[in-house]
């Protein structure tokens, strides 16, 4: 059985997965494509997911992955963000099924040391991947495309196995 914050983290792995698998045989044009209010191409907003992700683990594990994507400036393909996503995803949702919530972690913002609760950590992991999901689907929207249904409603219909029905809409 999971607990409710790794149900979070397993939402965010799939929500990922899911979204990323829509992208890759995406042509480059599409993949290039910004919008003011974006992080950048959508490219490059998934490395910068990936590279995130495999930051926030970081933190708590203090072990980067074999092939780490730390000061990449460009993407290593959709083959690798893949791989690095399902792997940091795996290891938050391992870090939150274990979290001690007096648990603090050394961080440093605009060069000075703080600690932060490690709950704090696994918020901002949540939040900075939706916000940039949802910018993804956003420049998927701008382009005529329509992006899968990452929500909350679509990841619990997935997990019962039963499809929205069109009455879904009204508790959004």
């Amino acid at each position: 059985m999971t607990t409710p914050l790794q149900d979070f983290f397993t939402y965010n792995l799939q929500a990922n997965l899911d979204l990323l698998d829509t992208c890759a045989p995406l042509a480059d044009a599409v993949l290039a494509a910004t919008s003011t209010g974006t992080y950048g191409s959508i490219r490059d907003i998934w490395l910068h997911i990936a590279q995130c992700e495999e930051s926030f683990a970081f933190r708590f594990t203090g072990k980067r992955p074999e092939r780490s994507l730390r000061g990449m400036a460009s993407s290593p393909g959709f083959a690798v963000l893949r791989e690095q996503l399902q792997q940091s995803g795996e290891d938050l949702m391992t870090i939150a099924e274990q979290l001690d919530p007096m648990q603090v972690l050394p961080v440093e913002y605009d060069g000075q040391a703080h600690t932060l609760s490690a709950s704090t950590v696994l918020i901002q992991a949540l939040v900075h991947g939706i916000d940039h999901r949802s910018q993804i689907a956003t420049l998927l929207s701008q382009q005529g495309m329509v992006p899968p249904e990452i929500d909350g409603w679509s990841y619990l219909a997935r997990a019962i196995q039963t499809p929205r029905s069109p009455t879904d809409e009204s508790i959004s």
